[in-house]
């Protein structure tokens, strides 16, 4: 768990362990996921909006990345997934944020996605400045000059800086954190590993649907 510790992310950090929800099983409010407050506006009201928010620099983010990845790989078409990198006011994640954006904007993210977390977390490199960073990339096979002109982009450092902006209103005390439609932080006592997590994110999707579907 990074950020500001939260005992529910704690316990998901510790058990990965496949919880079957009965069929048709509500969600509960304090147990499965919190009300953002207020609503959040999402970029296509149109589908279900998932963000989750991570840092390359969370070693819970790490564990939890081949899962949530599989998970949102089989999403239904209504709902969109999408990934904001935060920093919690951290320089070094700060710059991993930009490492993030830099390689969606040189179309190298889908290849070195998870060559960032292994890079830390298992070969304990220390990626933290952009001297280090533009270093670990180019020896990935990436135009140097190309990822540092993207790295300093005013694109790239405005996304960063907006991740951050997005955590403070969705009111983000940890990472990994997801949340649904701008309404729903998933996140309470009744959360008992990433499988579990994502069942009952399954469930909150359902719950957004219905809300469209009220409109």
């Amino acid at each position: 768990m990074h950020g500001r510790m939260s005992g529910w992310l704690i316990a998901v950090s510790l058990a990965l362990l496949t919880i079957a929800l009965p069929a048709g099983a509500e969600p509960t409010l304090d147990s499965d996921y919190v009300l953002i407050v207020p609503a959040q506006a999402t970029d296509n009201p149109a589908r279900i909006e998932v963000i989750e928010f991570f840092s390359y620099g969370c070693p819970h983010c790490s564990d939890f990345h081949p899962t949530v990845s599989k998970w949102a790989a089989g999403l239904p078409g209504d709902v969109v997934f999408k990934r904001v990198p935060i920093s919690f006011g951290r320089p070094q994640w700060a710059n991993l944020a930009r490492l993030y954006y830099a390689l969606e904007a040189t179309g190298e993210l889908a290849r070195l996605d998870g060559a960032v977390f292994r890079a830390l977390h298992q070969e304990g490199k220390k990626l933290y400045d952009e001297k280090s960073i533009v270093a670990w990339a180019t020896a990935q096979g990436v135009d140097g000059k190309k990822f540092s002109d993207a790295f300093n982009s005013f694109g790239v450092v405005s996304q960063a800086k907006r991740g951050d902006q997005m955590a403070h209103t969705y009111k983000i005390q940890g990472v990994p954190a997801l949340a649904v439609d701008g309404k729903y932080l998933m996140g309470g006592k009744g959360i008992k590993g990433y499988p579990d997590l994502l069942a009952r994110t399954d469930q909150v999707i359902d719950m957004a649907r219905r809300d469209h579907e009220k409109k």
